[in-house]
């Protein structure tokens, strides 16, 4: 039977143009670490506002929402999208990874790069300075003069603490903590008087950890010294970064990840800039 020239131009027109969805399955075909499934990492426990209930397989939160919506312009639907653990300072060490990406507000500099791979960026957070109640009405206000008297905390592993040493450049040495909570604790024992967080997480922090936390100010966001960039973070020389550069490019073009960050960040508003 013959078919009509119309039918066969729709025919071979459809072959012709794949969808963008397909067209990146094709490129990571034969690249995840298992066959046919997508495998991502986040933190051991996960925070809000990054992922909702501890439960990024909802995909609620702003890093679980972007991690789906990665898969999903990869090619990969939910139900192919596997979720594991890590600590944050186990994914950053050179060698084998048990995930394709990871995502938990890492941050891209050139000594990480050295050990592992990054995406382009899916996020830009203002870097904010967190302090208790006590320390505002001692004096501490939103200006560099007031933040170099301050005693100062730090996750030594972050991009936090080039930020204090080169840019607040305090009075006296900063102590530095294996991870947030323990920068939380310290504050809340009255140790050190403020730490450097980006701003979502400064913001969770005044909120739930502190129960009197205040985000005192946040560094101007045209800055970029004063500003993390965040990226997936995968093994050094992954065959799978042109993938995720490709759909974080397309997410970022069509305005998907804009949509995202207004759904899942907007409390990060009305925070004086630090002048």
């Amino acid at each position: 039977m013959f078919k009509t020239l119309s039918t066969v131009l729709l025919l071979t027109g459809a072959l012709a143009l794949p969808t963008a969805a397909f067209a990146q399955n094709e490129c990571a075909a034969g690249k995840t670490i298992e066959e046919g499934m997508l495998t991502i990492a986040t933190g051991n426990p996960a925070y809000y506002p990054w992922v909702i209930d501890d439960a990024p397989e909802a995909g609620k939160g702003f890093e679980a929402a972007v991690a789906y919506a990665v898969a999903e312009r990869m090619g990969f639907a939910n139900d192919a999208v596997k979720w594991v653990r890590t600590s944050f300072d186990e994914a950053i060490q050179p060698g084998a990874k048990n995930f394709d990406f990871n995502l938990q507000q890492y941050s891209i500099t050139e000594e990480r790069e050295k050990v592992v791979d990054f995406s382009n960026p899916y996020y830009s957070a203002a870097m904010a300075v967190l302090v208790r109640k006590p320390t505002m009405e001692a004096g501490a206000s939103a200006d560099l003069a007031s933040l170099k008297k301050l005693k100062w905390g730090a996750v030594a592993t972050t991009t936090a603490l080039p930020v204090v040493m080169r840019i607040i450049e305090p009075e006296s040495d900063p102590l530095l903590y294996d991870d947030t909570a323990n920068v939380a604790e310290a504050m809340k024992a009255g140790q050190i008087d403020a730490g450097i967080f980006d701003l979502p997480t400064a913001l969770y922090l005044s909120a739930v950890v502190l129960d009197d936390g205040v985000v005192l100010g946040q560094f101007a966001g045209d800055d970029a010294q004063k500003l993390d960039q965040f990226g997936l973070l995968m093994e050094d020389g992954s065959a799978l970064k042109e993938c995720v550069d490709g759909a974080i490019d397309s997410l970022t073009e069509d305005g998907t990840l804009a949509k995202i960050e207004a759904e899942w960040m907007q409390e990060a508003t009305g925070v004086p800039v630090i002048k």
